[in-house]
């Protein structure tokens, strides 16, 4: 069975869902612009059978009568967008390990979709720095959580 883990950027709220995400698409709500302090808010639905938090809570924020969205207190990753009375939690898309395995199959509330994004792939790419020292000097301060779950977090710390 197909399983798909994440959590946040600092490592304190993870989750695992078994099963095929339901639904992997690209909302452009104003909502969800907001929620994700981006232009859009990539989503899909695990059944909540499936869907377990595995370490840590995220913290609510009832956003409409309808709706709560789920986020990290501590780092502020935005993990959820639920509505509790239904059978499914969606999960951000770009808050699991490999955001690369889940495609979105559809947009919604395209009325608010940023009007230049089709000029994206016309922009120029920033060049590649010529040396390494940046990345080093971040790789070597970094505070991220990695993309697989750990025992614990930050690592030498018990759980």
């Amino acid at each position: 069975m197909k399983q798909q883990a994440g959590g946040c950027q600092c490592g304190a709220v993870r989750y695992r869902a078994r099963g095929e995400l339901g639904y992997p698409h690209v909302c452009h709500c104003r909502m969800c612009q907001k929620a994700a302090g981006n232009y859009f808010l990539p989503l899909a639905a695990a059944m909540r059978e499936d869907f377990e938090l595995t370490r840590g809570a995220p913290k609510w924020f009832r956003s409409s009568d309808l709706v709560r969205r789920g986020f990290c207190g501590d780092c502020g990753t935005p993990l959820f967008y639920d509505i509790p009375e239904a059978n499914f939690i969606n999960i951000a898309l770009g808050s699991l390990d490999d955001p690369d395995a889940v495609r979105p199959v559809m947009q919604s509330n395209t009325g608010r979709k940023m009007s230049w994004f089709h000029t994206l792939d016309g922009l120029p790419v920033e060049p590649q720095p010529e040396t390494p020292d940046r990345e080093n000097a971040i790789a070597a301060s970094n505070h991220q959580h990695p993309d697989h779950d750990t025992k614990s977090w930050p690592f030498g710390e018990s759980p």
